[in-house]
């Protein structure tokens, strides 16, 4: 298929995917990409499908075709894991997940023969790897960030683990989620066919909730209890692996047990790792330099290289040399401190906590200001124009400091949307 015509018949479906606060710039890879994904009518469709939650009776009506034929198409994109489907009220309802933390991973979280996984590896280690722009805007287009690390609870000391909050313990997450899955990692899995991969345990991408319920229904993640989900996670201290997991404090969707070799969100903080493109832990490592050798074990160890070995500048002893934090690196996670086997290393709280968004909603409304697509949410014609929809978005925004409820009503330009916002604030 030539570049025109793949164009030709997927435009629609990445504007669609770029009204979405996490999007997709568009690149011959990403239309090569979309091709393999869906067909090119099922990308027309999915073009004009809302961007937040709906029925098969509201897709019915955005496809202007009966319930029953809208329904077995929503079911054959969910049984792709291209729609997340999950069951309210007796009733379900699909979402279109954004390309990442999304449909992108979900293709390679299991084996399959429907699509061929290699082209596919290759084309979005292209995408996401060789082109800049995906995983730029990804991960260093907001201040909100999509993902945050978790602090690896057993090197924490006596005092830090009274001081570490509930939602910041990846252990937590494991034992109040509703539903949890497990399937292959994508990043390695890609990595794998591109002949880059490393040795680090590939079934352990942790998804939970909704997201859990939906891969777990279509096949694309085996169902764990809360027993096996912790023993995945002491897997991942032993390998070495960060725990990078959704940007929010309540029902996260998503845990990746991440190597600093083939994780996306890995590579992305060493490359942009001065614009903080990871939400930190609320901890820091501190060297004892009384008791370091400069064994290089943490340096070895950390995922985004922000440990290095530096002269103790002793003229008794001109090559010693002792580890050093970057701080404007270090994601806090505490593998170094886990790796040092003279006791050297220790956590120490950051001066100020990092503050992470309540839920995914309020996420995604921080996101959409930042990058200036609010009204994208506010004023989506397929999903979002009624009373409910349009209360539930102001919630959120009347939540925010003042400035950023001032960054939204300029966004949207709407003198009806301002008045609202100042009446609701009294």
């Amino acid at each position: 298929m030539s570049h025109h015509t793949l164009k030709s018949g997927y435009t629609e479906l990445v504007e669609r995917l770029n009204r979405f606060p996490q999007g997709a710039p568009p690149s011959e890879s990403l239309y090569k990409i979309l091709s393999m994904l869906f067909n090119e009518k099922e990308a027309e469709l999915v073009a004009l499908l809302p961007i937040k939650p709906f029925t098969a009776t509201k897709a019915a009506q955005c496809w202007r075709m009966d319930v029953l034929a809208a329904r077995k198409v929503l079911e054959e994109l969910a049984s792709r894991a291209i729609l997340v489907d999950c069951e309210q009220n007796g009733e379900m309802m699909y979402t279109l997940p954004p390309p990442m933390a999304g449909f992108f991973e979900f293709s390679l979280m299991r084996l399959r023969t429907d699509v061929d996984q290699k082209v596919l590896s290759e084309l979005f280690y292209q995408y996401l790897n060789v082109e800049e722009d995906f995983i730029r805007e990804l991960f260093t287009g907001t201040e909100t960030h999509l993902g945050r690390a978790f602090v690896q609870e057993a090197v924490l000391s006596n005092e830090n683990a009274l001081h570490v909050l509930d939602y910041e313990r990846a252990t937590q997450v494991i034992e109040t989620a509703s539903a949890m899955g497990v399937g292959i990692c994508y990043c390695c899995h890609k990595m794998e066919h591109v002949g880059r991969d490393c040795d680090a345990p590939k079934d352990i991408c942790m998804t939970f909730n909704t997201s859990a319920e939906s891969l777990i229904r279509a096949g694309y993640a085996r169902a764990v209890d809360v027993g096996e989900g912790k023993d995945l996670l002491q897997k991942a201290y032993e390998n070495n692996l960060v725990q990078f997991g959704e940007n929010v404090r309540e029902r996260v969707n998503f845990i990746c047990n991440c190597c600093g070799c083939c994780c996306e969100a890995m590579i992305a903080q060493r490359r942009f790792g001065m614009l903080n493109s990871i939400n930190t832990t609320s901890f820091l490592p501190v060297v004892d330099k009384e008791t370091c050798t400069g064994c290089g074990k943490c340096v070895a160890a950390c995922p985004v290289e922000a440990m290095t070995l530096v002269s103790t500048n002793d003229p008794h002893a001109p090559l010693q040399k002792k580890a050093h934090v970057d701080e404007n690196l270090c994601l806090g996670c505490g593998v170094c401190v886990r790796t040092c086997s003279k006791s050297s290393l220790s956590l120490e709280t950051r001066e100020e906590r990092v503050i992470t968004p309540l839920n995914s909603t309020h996420r995604v409304v921080m996101m959409a200001i930042e990058r200036g697509g609010l009204q994208d949410l506010i004023f989506d014609n397929r999903a979002m124009w009624n009373h409910r929809a349009m209360a539930a978005i102001l919630g959120v925004i009347l939540k925010l400091p003042p400035i950023k409820q001032i960054m939204a009503t300029e966004q949207v330009k709407s003198r009806y949307m301002e008045v609202l916002i100042q009446k609701l604030s009294r």
